[in-house]
């Protein structure tokens, strides 16, 4: 059984992973401080460019939705087929040998993820969608104990992304759900009997040790106190608590419960905002599938989809939502929400009403004692009363220049004359296309709604569409066996980098286990303890040993002592 790891090790581990504003070092340069040393792996990055899409939450009667950004990225790792293979006992023909070496060798995918970036004025929201392995990991033949480098990866690759489009005075949100099943994003690999399937429980823990690292490596002024939220629909608050490391800061890091009313301006901007206004819409996300659920009860005609019937504020969305979707089906499921406010804790919002869900979450001092919060508004078809704080977008009109008064007399447009060409026609010389240019790349890198630098995209930048089509020949291979992995592994490699200049280049891992004072073996965030060494016998470092008369050195090899055989009576059995 695998002991908690030790400080030391979660900074030697999260070294790389943990992002740095003036950090110049590439992903596969982090990926390779934290996979094992000696083994080679390939990394493949696809993405997206930011593209305009349809907004994550509704807006509240009479405004308009946020302007949003999405980017989807896709990190796949694969590693040889015949690593570190037995030579072959036949005799090779003279050059033979440089052949092979010419000739690429078979490549299998090993782990994947999927995450979806949606950009706004006032927040970077980090979905994971889906994260799948297939088990072809036991052909590096690691060492015995080694730990699994895929919580690593997947660490190192949303640090990577955190940092690359972080942006001032902007929150920055990682958000995913923890369901537990048999295969993702590899079709069959479920039939390998080397891939490692957790459960329900087992997942939702993974979960947590994977984004808890994040929060203690951020943890500076530029990104405030991170807060990582955690609910399990149907468990209560202490046996929820059992899910989150145990770590010395994790009891301050993590909060039992949700993140939805700390994940959107709307609370700071209105005094009173409808629940449907705080779910935000992710692709496969139940929560999401609940709500437009939920909308489909209501009439439009009669009192407009604000106004839910059943449910009136998040308490009772979340307790409804352990009845429905993929939380009924008798296994647990898990939200997670991580949150890095910019925001220092100098700059206090001012005081306003707050939702019933919020309240809960809000510790009581003797600053601020207890109060019966106000009633809240019945009639939600009304516009939402403004607070004095405002958006800063409509601010920044209000405080702009007023435009002159125009006259009532409309302005005729006069009709310019076309210019009538004469002379002889010359024809263009056909221009020959030399190299292929993505225009893709064309986009700004830094706007009001989105940061793109060139640092944090892909290796590859495709379109939505295309992007989609590489996904979608993802699951319809098939990964049940170590050929047809192989062959499924090529064709996708192949088709999904075409025209790609550095795709699927080698890494070179460059970590590796290191001991300290206990005897403990570590590798990034876990530990093996062996006290082998450590226990002595009671006694002398030396004494004579009954029988044949051999010495036993502390320091020496053990040996087997032997009785004579005159110590050794049979015992007599009745009738003899």
């Amino acid at each position: 059984m695998s002991s908690l790891p030790t400080s030391s090790s979660l900074k030697r581990a999260f070294k790389s992973a943990t992002p740095t504003p003036a950090s110049s070092d590439t992903l596969r340069d982090r990926l390779a401080a934290v996979l094992p040393q000696g083994y080679k792996f390939a990394v493949y990055h696809l993405s997206t460019p930011p593209t305009k899409t349809e907004a994550l939450c509704s807006a509240p009667p009479d405004e308009r939705p946020d302007k949003t950004f999405g980017e989807s990225h896709f990190l796949a790792i694969s590693i040889d087929r015949d690593h570190d293979a037995p030579p072959s006992l036949k005799r090779a023909s003279p050059g033979a040998h440089e052949a092979k070496a010419a000739e690429p060798r078979a490549q299998v995918l090993v782990f994947a993820v999927e995450i979806f970036i949606f950009t706004t004025a006032y927040s970077t929201t980090l979905f994971v969608g889906k994260a799948d392995s297939t088990g072809y990991l036991h052909l590096l033949k690691l060492p015995k104990g080694t730990p699994s480098p895929i919580r690593e990866v997947t660490t190192t690759f949303l640090a990577y992304l955190i940092e690359h489009r972080r942006r001032t005075n902007t929150q920055t949100i990682v958000n995913l759900f923890a369901r537990a099943q048999s295969q993702y994003l590899f079709p069959g690999s479920v039939q390998n009997d080397g891939k490692h399937i957790l459960d329900d429980r087992g997942l939702v823990k993974w979960w947590c040790r994977v984004l808890n690292p994040l929060m203690e490596g951020l943890r500076r002024e530029a990104w405030g106190t991170p807060k990582g939220y955690l609910l399990v629909p149907g468990l209560e608050e202490a046996d929820t608590r059992a899910f989150v490391p145990r770590t010395a800061a994790s009891t301050s890091n993590w909060v039992i419960g949700h993140a939805l009313d700390k994940t959107s301006h709307y609370v700071d901007e209105f005094d009173w905002v409808p629940p449907r206004c705080l779910i935000p819409r992710y692709p496969d996300d139940p929560k999401s599938r609940f709500r437009d659920e939920l909308d489909e009860e209501v009439s439009k005609r009669k009192q407009g989809v604000w106004k839910w019937a059943s449910v009136k504020n998040l308490d009772q969305f979340w307790e409804m939502m352990s009845f429905r979707q993929e939380c009924s089906s008798g296994r647990l499921t898990g939200f997670i929400w991580l949150v890095f406010d910019s925001r220092k804790p100098d700059d206090t919002v001012p005081p306003k009403a707050i939702t019933p869900a919020s309240s809960a979450d809000t510790p009581f001092s003797s600053q601020h004692p207890p109060s019966t919060p106000p009633r809240r508004r019945v009639d939600i078809l009304a516009q939402t009363p403004h607070s004095s704080k405002g958006s800063p977008l409509k601010q920044h009109l209000e405080h702009a220049a007023p435009t002159p008064p125009q006259s009532n007399r409309p302005k005729r447009k006069e009709k310019k004359k076309k210019k009538r060409l004469t002379g002889p026609i010359i024809s263009r010389p056909p221009k020959v296309k030399r190299q292929l240019r993505n225009y893709l790349l064309d986009r700004p890198t830094s706007t009001k709604y989105y940061y793109w630098p060139p640092a944090g995209r892909g290796d590859k930048v495709v379109s939505e569409s295309e992007y989609k089509r590489d996904i979608e020949l993802l699951l319809h291979l098939d990964f049940s066996t170590l050929d047809k992995a192989t062959g499924s592994s090529r064709r996708w490699v192949s088709q999904a980098g075409v025209g790609a200049e550095g795709w699927g280049a080698s890494v070179l891992g460059k970590a590796r286990a290191q001991s300290n004072l206990f005897g403990t073996m570590s590798n990034g965030s876990q530990a093996i303890t062996n006290l082998t060494g450590l226990v002595r016998r009671k006694g002398s470092s030396q004494e004579t040993e009954q029988g044949q008369g051999t010495v036993s050195n502390g320091s020496g090899p053990k040996q087997v002592n032997v009785l004579d055989t005159g110590l050794v009576r049979r015992r007599k059995k009745d009738g003899e």
